[in-house]
């Protein structure tokens, strides 16, 4: 059984095919938040990720005859994903300091963070999470991939295989992979 908002995908990307541009502006509103949370998560750098989102869905328009149906899901997230890939490649040959990664994600740690919480426990939970970021942003980009998109997009085993084109299988040994890795480089955490 299709779930509402992805008959919703298909019939947008159907008018889109059929020459509705306005059909990606309903997409866009549907799916600009997750990508854009996971392109965050992924760059860990807000202009960045903005940057990757405008791309994705003008990948999305360009290649919109492509679409063979499916899940849409799957199908933007892949975009997004190679988008990454190349990003990291780039940024791998021109590295840089941006003076916004600093902070990109401060609002959303405090809201996750207790107001009763005494300022000890405020900065040992704003390390923890920052040294959590700093460990996920360090995994090859297959894990790390594959990471954000079970843990934080809540995508099933079959979604991300199906973005990845790869096997359920597969995600799950990447998982597990990066559960180690993790699990090694936040030990000090993990009492």
């Amino acid at each position: 059984m299709t779930s509402p908002s992805a008959a919703a995908d298909a019939d947008c990307m159907t008018r889109l095919q059929d020459g509705d541009d306005l059909a990606l502006n309903e997409l866009m509103d549907r799916w600009q938040k997750p990508l854009s949370t996971f392109l965050f998560r992924y760059t860990g750098n807000e202009i960045a990720a903005i940057d990757l989102a405008q791309e994705t869905f003008v990948r999305v328009y360009e290649n919109r005859r492509s679409y063979r149906g499916g899940q849409f899901s799957s199908w933007l997230f892949s975009i997004a994903a190679n988008l990454c890939k190349n990003h990291a490649r780039w940024q791998s040959r021109h590295p840089t300091v941006s003076l916004d990664a600093m902070d990109g994600e401060g609002a959303s740690l405090r809201e996750t963070i207790s107001p009763d919480a005494s300022p000890s426990e405020r900065a040992v939970s704003e390390e923890l999470a920052a040294a959590v970021r700093d460990a996920v942003h360090a995994l090859p980009h297959d894990l790390k991939t594959v990471t954000l998109l079970f843990e934080y997009q809540d995508q099933s085993h079959g979604e991300i295989a199906s973005t990845l084109g790869c096997t359920a299988k597969a995600v799950e040994t990447r998982l597990y992979r990066a559960r180690q890795i993790l699990r090694e480089k936040l030990a000090r955490w993990v009492n």
